[in-house]
């Protein structure tokens, strides 16, 4: 028995979903309108990148090939003739969303078959009796945003006022979600917790996915920035998850990132946090040097989605990219005979996309078993293949969805 690495780069779709459409969605492709921007100088940003989109280790898995089976064409500079070393393909989503949880939970072997409750895009957004609630049951005076939004652009809007006021600023997006942004230190982050723990029980009969903590720092709209103590408060996934299984079968389960979140803390033996791609890579390190046989390492790097894909930043999701393709070689020198190395996504956010919500996507299967032998996988039906493949790699009885390709 040997370990599993499972890494979701948050938001990193490759394009070609058959049922984007639905969503609204169909022609989104982050990687290759990324790649194809780059190619006419519009990844561009003076000191930080310029040129192709350069992303060798990850083409050497075989990512511009699982790009071409996704989308029906490689992206632009990315060379599909070089040999993938690993495993590489493809994957569509079942679940009925196109959000965070839809997706790790998919990835976990659970598709979620159900329909997630939205708030409108209307002005306000909730329930006026939803609102009461909060004030009521919340101790907060009232709330202000009520709206969708974009979280950078309502806390410089309104942060100000919510200082002024005490009032949380509320807001949701395209997802089943509602969050709240509050200072950290004049409305107090253990508050804002508290806070977020009562709405989280008051939008239940709503069938919200999540409640989301964004705390801030600032004096005013010039200064005021998202801190790193984000938490989401999640709903209970519909039945046991790959973690579960992990877990059950005497293994751990060492999640980086908003994992623990997303699971709500089902099924998590280790929580490992921190601020930026690059220090939740260091994490991936860290946990990966604690793994031992039977373990599943389940990494989330947010960056790409939160920093740049929302915020619609060619330039900034390319550099990400960038840098984390090169720091690719030192997980690979960590794996052992016998590891398993997956590389995924849980959704698309096209950068070049209308609006500012995830895009409905496939999602790269690339990865490497150490000692193994290169394999096509081709486009997979679901994302619990994924999944279901770890479960067959840990040695686990077979899950209700998906199919392992090992």
């Amino acid at each position: 028995m040997a370990r599993a690495i499972l890494c979701v780069l948050d938001s990193f779709g490759i394009g070609g979903a058959p049922d984007a459409a639905r969503f609204g969605d169909e022609g989104s492709n982050t990687l290759g309108h990324i790649a194809a921007a780059c190619m006419r100088g519009q990844g561009d940003r003076e000191g930080l990148r310029s040129g192709p989109l350069a992303l060798p280790n990850m083409t050497a898995l075989g990512l511009a090939r699982a790009a071409e089976l996704a989308a029906g064409a490689v992206p632009a500079g990315m060379d599909a003739s070089i040999e993938p070393i690993g495993i590489h393909g493809a994957a569509s989503e079942t679940s009925r969303g196109k959000d965070t949880p839809s997706g790790h939970w998919e990835i976990a072997g659970v598709p979620v078959s159900f329909e997630w409750g939205y708030f409108p895009d209307t002005v306000p957004s909730f329930p006026s009796e939803l609102t009461q609630a909060i004030m009521r049951e919340g101790g907060v005076p009232g709330i202000l945003g009520d709206c969708h939004a974009s979280g950078t652009v309502i806390i410089a809007e309104l942060g100000e006022e919510h200082l002024r006021s005490g009032k949380p600023i509320c807001y949701t997006s395209g997802d089943s979600v509602f969050q709240i942004a509050a200072h950290e230190e004049h409305f107090g982050l253990e508050r804002l917790y508290s806070l977020c723990e009562t709405v989280r029980d008051l939008v239940d009969p709503y069938n919200i996915g999540r409640v989301i903590a964004r705390p801030f720092t600032g004096k005013d709209a010039a200064s005021f920035e998202r801190t790193p103590n984000r938490r989401d408060y999640s709903v209970l996934p519909p039945e046991p998850t790959l973690l579960d299984r992990v877990v059950a079968n005497g293994g751990r389960t060492l999640t980086v990132g908003k994992i623990s979140d997303i699971f709500a803390h089902q099924g998590i033996s280790v929580v490992l946090k921190a601020a930026g791609n690059d220090a939740l890579f260091d994490r991936t390190l860290e946990a990966m040097e604690d793994a031992g046989d039977g373990d599943l390492v389940f990494a989330n790097y947010i960056d790409f989605d939160s920093l740049y894909g929302h915020r619609r930043d060619v330039a900034g999701y390319a550099a990400a990219l960038e840098a984390l393709d090169r720091r690719l070689p030192e997980l690979l020198d960590r794996l052992r005979d016998g590891d398993l190395l997956m590389l995924t996504a849980d959704h698309g956010c096209d950068p070049t996309w209308k609006g500012t919500d995830h895009t409905r996507e496939r999602v790269p299967v690339i990865g490497l078993l150490k000692g193994g032998s290169p394999l096509d996988i081709g486009v997979r039906t679901s994302f619990a293949d994924i999944g279901e493949s770890v479960a067959t790699h840990l040695g686990l009885a077979p899950g209700r969805h998906g199919t392992s390709f090992l």
